[in-house]
């Protein structure tokens, strides 16, 4: 069974486009200077519309987590267990993600991690997951 693979839509366009050459994009916002994740078309700090992508660091810490060990969805069942991570970036925004290269149990809050290309969706683009730095 293949892998639950995440839509495209106008707004996230580019922020796909870029999975395809390993950047991790995100918006600012030039009014307020704001990080802006999940694409949107207005900041949701002031309200602005002047939002341009940027290349994040692809480094931060593990803000909180979970292992699944029976799939919410039964196209991840061949993966389980799986440990989906609310991942906080040095730029200040969190990213809901997966972590690998490490056993679930080792994952804890505060872990250091950084962007893996490890998954490519059928169509060449990649799912950004993290990975314990180091």
């Amino acid at each position: 069974m293949p892998r639950l693979e995440p839509s495209s839509t106008p707004l996230s366009e580019p922020f796909w486009e870029a999975t395809r050459s390993k950047q991790l994009l995100v918006q600012r916002c030039d009014e307020c200077q704001a990080v802006v994740w999940y694409p949107r078309d207005r900041c949701p700090s002031c309200l602005g519309d002047q939002l341009r992508w940027i290349e994040a660091s692809g480094r931060g810490e593990v803000h909180t987590f979970n292992v699944m060990r029976k799939p919410g969805n039964p196209m991840m069942a061949d993966l389980t267990p799986y440990v989906i991570a609310l991942v906080e970036l040095e730029e200040g925004h969190r990213m809901a993600t997966n972590v690998v290269g490490c056993e679930p149990e080792e994952v804890h809050c505060g872990m250091a991690v950084e962007v893996a290309w490890d998954v490519e969706l059928t169509d060449g683009r990649r799912l950004p997951v993290f990975r314990p730095v180091g």
